[in-house]
This record gives structure tokens, sequence and C-alpha cells, in this order.
């Protein structure tokens, strides 16, 4: 038996997240992964105006002329959302913690596939794996995907998004839509990033907090590290500090940015402080006009 506290707090999540769902953004999730799905058909002479990355480059070469890929479409599609709870999502300096804001965005992703008559799945992970949900329809899946995000305790704390993607690459195998949602404060994920680039139609979700980006001039404060549990005391209106600081997120800005450009994955950049709905619909009417 679900507790009523839980069955509430999922439902406050629906009423929430339907009017984005329903409104606007299932006929923007619509255009542009709707047909997306394809399944290898055959291989044929390449054509004046084909696209060169569906090039077999086996056949052209044992043929001695160009041949071409050939996909047919999918009538459904796999969304499966890769999702960060490690214990940096507990943080916020607004209204709502990054975790939150992640739970809502993916109940919107959810909801916009099951209106489309698509299948969610769900891998939760921290720095481990920590629950796969297996691909299914329905509206009764897509509330057991939220229970899930809302109520699981992880055990780990730390974060690795290069294992989540291994992981995802050995049990999802056909082609899927993948949305992965963290605030990406790690390293070492650029391989794993790039394979599921390939293979998936893989998109990230990056969450983060202002003070993430920017310290408040009030002296010295104790900081922590909710992922470590490391404790640190800085003066934060200290001008060294503050340049190193605003260096080091510019850096690792950059990073980020020439990492998921490198893969050819997309980003979409939500911030606790800015409606997420915005910064969602942009992105997929760009992406829209992008593959019209």
């Amino acid at each position: 038996m679900i507790p009523r506290e839980i069955l509430k707090q999922v439902r406050r999540v629906e009423i929430a997240t339907r009017g984005l769902v329903h409104d606007v953004f299932s006929g923007e999730y619509h255009s542009v992964f709707k047909g997306r799905g394809m399944n290898f058909a055959e291989v044929r002479e390449y054509h004046y105006g084909d696209d060169i990355r569906s090039i077999d480059w086996n056949v052209t070469a044992r043929s001695g002329a160009p041949f071409v890929k050939v996909f047919d479409e999918e009538r459904e599609l796999t969304v499966i959302l890769v999702v960060d709870v490690s214990a940096s999502g507990e943080f916020g300096s607004r209204s709502r913690m990054k975790g939150e804001v992640a739970v809502e965005i993916c109940a919107v992703l959810a909801f916009s596939a099951i209106t489309n008559n698509d299948k969610v799945g769900l891998i939760i992970f921290s720095d481990r794996i920590e629950k796969f949900v297996p691909p299914r329809k329905g509206r009764r899946h897509v509330l057991r995907v939220l229970r899930e995000l809302l109520y699981f305790q992880p055990q780990g704390r730390g974060t690795d998004v290069g294992g989540a993607l291994e992981y995802l690459a050995r049990v999802v195998r056909r082609r899927a839509v993948v949305f992965v949602v963290s605030d990406f404060l790690a390293t070492g994920y650029g391989k794993a990033l790039a394979v599921a680039g390939r293979r998936h139609d893989t998109i990230a979700v990056q969450v983060c907090d202002p003070r993430e980006r920017e310290l408040p001039t009030i002296g010295y404060i104790e900081l922590e590290d909710a992922e470590t549990g490391e404790h640190v005391t800085v003066n934060v209106s200290d001008p060294a500090f503050r340049g190193a600081f605003d260096r080091d997120v510019a850096e690792t800005r950059a990073a980020r940015e020439r990492e998921f450009q490198r893969t050819g994955v997309d980003l979409i950049e939500v911030s606790t402080d800015r409606p997420y709905a915005d910064r969602l619909m942009r992105f997929f009417r760009q992406r829209a006009k992008r593959f019209r």
C-alpha cells in the first residue's frame, strides 16, 4: 500500500506540470521526436542530396561506389530518463532545491511521452546505479516513475555520470530518446557520453543554482561539499578568493560545453531561480527547426 502523503505529492507534481504538457509541450515533443526512431531496412546506392552521415562506409569500401543506409520509421519511441540523485541535488538558494526542479522536468518529459503513446524508462544514479525501471507505457507506469524520483532513498552521495551512461548502454540496446538530468558536477564522463550520443538521441539537462555561479559578498562563511561532507571556511568578500572562484566557474563551464559539442549531445541549462518551462520550450522549438 502506497502511503497517502506520497500519493498527494505525486498528484501535486502531476497537477503542476499538466498545463505545460497538454497545452504546449506535447506538440513540441511530437514535432521533434515522433518519427525519428528508426529501424535499419537496407542499403542502396548514394543519390545526390543524400545525407552523407548515412553513408555505409563498409559497403562503400567493398563495392568501390558510395552506398547509404536506409531506415524505416518506428511507430513508437522509448524515452529513458537518466536522473542524478546525488547529494548535490539537495542544494538550493532560492525557493526550491535542484532535485525538486529535476523531478518536475522529468514529469513533463514523462507525461509528454505517454501522451504520444511512447514508453518511459528510468535509471536513477548517484556514484552507483541506484534503480532501473524498465520502459513501459501508460499513466500508471509514469506515476510509478514519479514516486521513485520523489521518495527513493539513494545509497550513494557522489556523482558518476559515466557509470550511469555505461549502464544505459548495457540495458537499453535499441535506439531511444535519452534525457540525462543532472547538475553535471562530475568529470570523466566524456567517453561514455560520446557512445550514448552515437547510439541514442541524447539530450543533457543541467540543473544548477545561481549560488554555484556567483557568491554573495558577506565575509566569512562555512561551506560544505554535500557529496564528500568536507567543510571549509572562506572569506567570500576577499577579492583574490572571488577572482579564483570566478575563473574556476568559467573554466569548468567552458570545458563542459566543449565536451557536449565534441560528443554532439544537446544541452539544456536550467536554473532554480528561473522558470524551467521557458528553457525547455526554447530548446525544443530550436530543435524542431533544425530537423525540418
